[in-house]
């Protein structure tokens, strides 16, 4: 782990990758798991509890669920923009500032939202609110992935993309409980209270030990940090700290993942989170919508039956965390996919009155589509080195956002169309099966193993 050459007078080297991989999970990894989790479960609400209520948003402010069409297509634009700029700004000057100024900024715009008076305010502040929403799922998995063990990376990310997908459980709970006495203010008054108080959790977890030393491999601050963790560890005053086996840090930044090492897998990874995500944003916000316009299914019904989906979204991202690090991660993402597919297709054919048939649908569509976009973020996790994570994961959702932007505004369209229930959800299985493809490729293009091409530079 530690070496130096007294002989010589070479500086004492230190393995950061090596000591963060043999240590035990403690109180300090729980700690930041938990937090972490916290963290994205409040993203979680704030991303999905506006598509559960839209139509009565839609009535509160005087006009249709075909009005949100704009204030959906604006959140979805600011996702976008997020994803882009702000996880460069945390592989730059860390993963815990950018995340308090996210939660401080999306929570205080997500109170202000209570108050819109009209569509055009309500889309211009959940469109900059975007912005900073949208940053902390990459922000938030590049910080525990690298304050993890290796054997236990993949599940810890699971179980912090499960509190993910309980914001989307809590959202619907509030829908079933209590619409009516909150009314739809009351949604975006606790969407943005709560990440305002949640700012206190991050003074309970250090920074990447992996940004720092990425960043600067002498920082003192590495060693203090690795003193207050283990007393025991011997360090001299001049230790020079590297992660393990990894390239020596590109002078481009987040630029080099289009080198030849990681280009072919950027651009697999680009391309399938922008049908992943497209999906999942035209499902989330539209869903409940298609099903209240086009199959006489409350607002109320909807949101109980996606409660008790919650349970297969919660088991299929444990059981992908579970066996990613124990099978081939493609092949596993892929048969997802597929599972995925028939879901949806499913949900078209079976009308919601048979309820038990339509919940089951529901379960399995959760299972495989929150499971599959775990493992596809995973991948985006792992895939890159600790000075182009957050980039990694932010910018490959990032394209997932542009199909955010996409597949919503076909969603508008339909409904003003009033396209039959059936062909929307036939029409919205295909980019499942595109998925399972790109996916597959991508095992094919890395010989799947996690990570770029070996023997290639950055």
């Amino acid at each position: 782990m530690a070496s130096t050459n007294a002989d010589t007078g070479e500086r004492a080297r230190f393995d950061v990758a090596e000591y963060i991989d043999n240590r035990p999970v403690g109180k300090r990894e729980i700690a930041t798991l938990v937090i972490v989790s916290i963290v994205l479960f409040l993203d979680g609400f704030d991303m999905y509890f506006l598509g559960k209520i839209l139509p009565a948003i839609a009535e509160g402010l005087g006009g249709t669920s075909v009005d949100m069409a704009p204030v959906v297509n604006y959140q979805q634009i600011g996702m976008a923009i997020g994803a882009f700029i702000m996880p460069p700004l945390a592989d730059r000057i860390g993963r815990k500032p950018v995340l308090g100024l996210c939660l401080s900024v999306f929570g205080s715009l997500t109170l202000w939202a209570a108050w819109s008076t009209s569509f055009d305010m309500l889309a211009i502040l959940r469109g900059v609110a975007g912005i900073f929403f949208a940053a902390m799922l990459p922000i938030g998995l590049a910080l525990l992935s690298e304050s993890t063990p290796k054997k236990r990376r993949a599940l810890f990310m699971s179980i912090a993309l499960v509190c993910f997908s309980g914001g989307n459980l809590g959202s619907g709970i509030m829908v079933n409980q209590f619409l009516d006495e909150l009314g739809w203010e009351g949604f975006f008054i606790v969407g943005g209270v709560v990440p305002l108080a949640a700012l206190l959790f991050l003074l309970f977890i250090p920074e990447s030990l992996s940004f720092r030393v990425n960043r600067n491999g002498r920082d003192p601050r590495i060693a203090e940090a690795i003193r207050r963790r283990s007393p025991e560890v011997q360090l001299a005053e001049d230790t020079e700290f590297y992660m393990g086996d990894q390239a020596e840090v590109s002078k481009y930044g987040p630029l080099a993942m289009f080198g030849s090492r990681y280009r072919v897998q950027t651009i697999l990874l680009f391309a399938l989170c922008f049908f992943s995500l497209g999906n999942i944003a035209l499902l989330a916000n539209y869903l409940a919508t298609f099903l209240y316009e086009f199959a006489d299914l409350s607002l109320e019904v909807f949101a109980f039956y996606m409660i008790i989906g919650y349970f297969g979204g919660a088991s299929g991202t444990l059981v992908m965390g579970w066996l990613m690090d124990r099978m081939n991660p493609y092949w596993l993402i892929t048969a997802y996919f597929v599972i995925d597919a028939v879901a949806i297709f499913s949900l078209g054919q079976i009308p919601p009155q048979l309820a038990v048939a339509f919940v089951t649908a529901l379960v399995v569509w959760n299972f495989a589509q929150v499971g599959g976009q775990t493992g596809i973020n995973n991948l985006a996790t792992l895939s890159y080195p600790p000075e182009m994570r957050s980039s990694g994961i932010g910018w490959a959702g990032g394209f997932g956002r542009l199909g955010g932007i996409a597949f919503p505004a076909l969603g508008g369209l339909a409904l003003a169309a009033a396209m039959p229930l059936e062909a929307i959800m036939t029409v919205t299985a295909i980019p499942a099966l595109v998925i399972a493809a790109l996916v597959f490729a991508l095992g094919v293009v890395n010989g799947g193993v996690i990570g770029g091409r070996q023997g290639a530079k950055a």
